[in-house]
């Protein structure tokens, strides 16, 4: 698989031992039908919510506010 066959994305997921909403940039390729594959060991412990085409920029998610709440306590 060549660098031009990979396809860039970003994963929106959670992690199986917390309720913290995360993302990674990954370049994956894609199957016959046109979905990115994602390899098994990545998706080991995580909850995967949205495959997002290309590197986006999320400028809030869910849990931001709890969790800033939490450390002005």
């Amino acid at each position: 698989m060549s660098i031009k066959e990979l396809t860039k994305v970003t994963i929106i997921y959670y992690e199986d031992h917390s309720l913290e909403l995360k993302h990674d940039f990954k370049s994956y390729g894609k199957n016959a039908k046109g979905r990115v594959i994602i390899p098994e060991d990545y998706k080991q412990g995580k909850s995967i919510l949205a495959v997002c085409l290309g590197e986006i920029t999320i400028m809030n998610k869910a849990g931001d506010r709890i969790i800033a709440a939490d450390l002005a306590e």
